[in-house]
């Protein structure tokens, strides 16, 4: 191995390194106990090492989004079978989508809430934004008929997503999020 492709590989594990333990950090203390200084202790290296990866905290939260993005496209690819997608299929979309939420509130968060830099619905959007996107069009497309899938689907979409904001602000009852979800159901695809 050269000391070129060595160093290429120490800095990528580096980059690992920071995104991981920026996890970490917002996983168990919260999105504020992430700042530079704590990573750059955390890691053992310096700050200026850190600004070497990520220009700013928001590129920090940006590179954490992108793999809650792939991690919740595959979780909502695993819930949805081959085939026909059905009205069942469509409730374990949904069911995947809210249990991703309630479990990774700190990824969730940099995902949707806290300003991470990547530009949503745009030629710029990443492709783990694009496939996540994707991964929600697909099992609800033939249930939008002709007219727009895509509005379709973002109203679906903006809908979960309203369901996990609010019963995560203590806004709605925590203990009837499948109701909800069924209620939704019904609205948007009909028996």
């Amino acid at each position: 191995m050269s000391v070129h492709e060595r160093k290429a590989r120490e800095r990528a594990d580096r980059h690992k390194l920071i995104v991981s333990t920026a996890r970490e950090l917002a996983g168990t203390h919260g999105w504020e106990a992430v700042t530079t200084r704590r990573l750059a202790e955390r890691i053992e290296y310096s700050q200026p090492v850190l600004y070497s990866h990520f220009r700013s905290r928001n590129e920090i939260v940006g590179a954490v989004a992108l793999e809650g993005f792939a991690e919740l496209t595959a979780a909502l690819r695993a819930a949805v079978p081959e085939g026909p997608v059905d009205r069942e299929a469509v409730t374990a979309l949904a069911h995947a989508y809210t249990d991703f939420a309630e479990r990774n509130h700190a990824l969730y968060d940099a995902m949707f809430s806290l300003d991470n830099g990547l530009p949503f619905a745009d030629e710029a959007t990443p492709a783990p934004l694009r496939e996540g996107y994707q991964a929600l069009l697909d099992p609800l497309q033939d249930h939008a008929g002709s007219d727009a899938p895509g509005l379709f689907v973002e109203t679906f979409w903006a809908a979960l997503h309203g369901l996990v904001t609010l019963t995560r602000a203590g806004r709605m009852p925590a203990d009837q999020v499948r109701q909800r979800l069924d209620l939704l159901i019904d609205r948007f695809i009909p028996r």
